[in-house]
């Protein structure tokens, strides 16, 4: 490389740089011509068009050799400074609130919100309404307010966290005769998190063992001072079964929301964050979106996430077709390519060549994460993993054929921990490696090991689809041996199974001379007189062996497809028994990589 490019110049400028930036685009905020941007990629040996897209790193590299310092945004920020700039204090005008209902599993949120909705939506509409969107407004004294349905369980943290970000007022609902639980705090630290106001609803106070100064103390206890002592969080005690003071409830939300003003142009293009999506078969991928600002219409082209579209209809809260949605409105959304993710920003545009090209590179990026996710660990990898200082535990599933052997193989191998990676066996068990043990290694990156047994079909399709390293041995000091090699780096070439078919035995046939020949019918793949094999019984194995003999009628042959019967004689084994499965496979020495 020449002297004089180590040189950079002085900055002297600040640009901003959004997602999948062409060359062009980059060379035009940068104030130069193009081919000069295409010299400084050839240069890096990167051979690109005007219309090639460059990733953050390397726009923020080749920006700084032109003495400029860049600034990151997402298309959708970028898309929308224009529009803000240009935005006037007119312009503005008050939205409904966003009310995301949150607290512990049976405390009675939907209850409560059953009862504010019966109470404030006419008895023909109110039927299916939460289940239709899962969100939904009401009308209190001529004013709105948009409630947001979140589920109580613990399963669905994540997605109560995505209520928490949409939202403007979090709803704490606390039962009067239970008291602040685990998803009570839970709900706590996403609305703090989001840094949102919270009104807490006492319910349940028509039970005779209701204690509404204890939940405030308890609250109180955990920040929340009720504004009655002194604090700023208001407290409503409430009876969704009795309807007891619910209008006090929305007035307070009411309130809330007036001190916050929440404010919102209508006329700008629709900013939007997806609460769901689902595949309907009749009307394909549907997403269901709260509008943050601006105004959503029928006919606009819009980003979401990886996925471009144009509205093609939309669904109110009520079921009822709508032509618009705007700020804070829920609306279900039909016209999408595929399913975007929740909690994806839904941005309508107006530049669809522009938002078609950075759904692709998001596309790209995305697949690139997802590919790079499925590398699961293996022991050829654990030792280069090491090495570079990032792996420190060693995840393990066992499964044996006996109790008395898993129990000694968990404690052996948990012995062999040094200073430098720990052994930890997150299961071990008796029986077949089954569906849910390749389920747990593929989630924990665990490696599968497997002593005198093996994998169950649907297990093996799993561990193959999810990359899951699976290891089957029959003696102890072997499987010791792999793993403490593996863990010193040390692991040698080793042999490895290829699997060629299998067999079922459907009679036993007893020849003089030559002994027992197990009439089968091969179920996959294909038996070959070449192959070992072994025997399974219940997916336990009670042979492992050669083939000693393969005939189709009277003839020997070498290999019989799947489908086809043949008599199988097996190298010094007679006990062969109707419904065992015989497995063919042979060994291929591979040479392993550890870095």
């Amino acid at each position: 490389m020449r002297r004089e490019q180590a040189v950079q110049p002085p900055i002297n400028r600040d640009i901003t740089i959004s997602e999948g930036i062409t060359v062009k685009e980059l060379s035009e905020k940068l104030d130069v011509k193009a081919n000069l941007v295409i010299k400084k990629l050839v240069d890096r040996g990167i051979f690109a068009t005007i219309n090639q897209t460059l990733d953050g790193k390397m726009a923020t590299e080749l920006s700084r050799e032109f003495g400029a310092s860049t600034s990151t945004v997402t298309y959708e920020e970028e898309a929308m400074q224009d529009v803000e700039t240009a935005e006037e204090e007119s312009d503005l005008f008050h939205r409904p609130p966003v009310v995301t209902i949150m607290g512990h599993v049976d405390h009675g949120k939907t209850s409560l919100l059953d009862a504010i909705r019966l109470a404030n939506v006419a008895g023909r509409e109110a039927g299916g309404i939460t289940q239709h969107i899962g969100a939904y407004h009401v009308d209190h004294n001529g004013k709105t307010i948009v409630f947001i349905d979140t589920p109580g369980h613990e399963a669905f943290t994540r997605m109560r966290a995505r209520g928490a970000k949409v939202t403007d007022i979090v709803v704490l609902v606390v039962a009067a005769d239970d008291g602040v639980m685990p998803q009570t705090l839970e709900a706590i630290d996403h609305a703090r998190a989001a840094k949102v106001p919270i009104i807490v609803a006492i319910n349940k106070i028509d039970k005779a063992d209701a204690q509404p100064d204890r939940i405030k103390q308890q609250l109180a206890d955990r920040g929340l001072q009720p504004e009655e002592w002194g604090g700023d969080i208001v407290m409503v005690p409430v009876s969704a079964r009795q309807k007891t003071n619910l209008d006090l409830l929305l007035e307070m939300i009411l309130l809330v929301s007036e001190i916050a003003d929440l404010r919102a142009n209508p006329a700008r293009p629709a900013m939007a964050s997806v609460l769901e999506a689902k595949l309907d078969r009749g009307r394909g991928p549907v997403a269901t979106i709260l509008v943050r600002n601006g105004t959503v219409r029928v006919g606009d082209d819009f980003i979401c996430g990886t996925v471009f579209g144009r509205v093609r209809a939309m669904i109110g809260d009520r079921g009822e077709p709508v032509k618009e949605a705007g700020p804070s409105m829920p609306v279900e959304v039909l016209g999408l390519e595929r399913l975007p993710e929740a909690g994806d920003n839904f941005q309508v545009v107006t530049d669809t060549a522009k938002a078609k090209q950075i759904v692709l590179y998001r596309a790209e990026k995305e697949r690139a994460v997802q590919l790079a996710k499925t590398g699961r660990l293996t022991l050829e990898q654990l030792h280069r993993k090491m090495a570079a200082g990032e792996v420190h535990e060693l995840p393990l599933i066992l499964k044996a054929d006996v109790s008395g052997s898993a129990e000694v193989l968990r404690d052996t191998l948990e012995k062999l921990s040094t200073e430098k990676v720990t052994v930890r066996v997150l299961r071990s068990g008796v029986g077949a490696i089954n569906e849910s043990d390749v389920l747990l290694a593929a989630a924990s990156n665990a490696i599968v090991v497997g002593f005198n047994v093996r994998p169950e079909r649907n297990a093996a399709a799993a561990a193959e689809q999810e990359k899951v390293d699976v290891h089957l041995h029959t003696i102890i000091y072997e499987v010791v041996d792999q793993i403490k090699k593996a863990m010193s780096g040390l692991l040698a070439p080793v042999y490895k199974e290829v699997y060629k078919g299998k067999a079922e035995v459907r009679e036993i046939f007893k020849v003089s001379k030559i002994g027992t020949v197990a009439g089968s019918l091969v179920l996959d793949g294909s038996f070959t007189r070449d192959a070992n094999c072994r025997v399974l019984r219940d997916n336990v194995v009670v042979h492992t062996g050669k083939v000693a003999s393969l005939r189709r009628f009277k003839d020997d042959v070498s290999e019989v497809r799947s489908g086809m019967e043949c008599g199988i004689t097996l190298e010094s084994f007679n006990d062969v028994h109707a419904g065992d499965i015989i497995e063919g496979y042979v060994l291929q020495r591979v040479a392993v990589d550890v870095g």
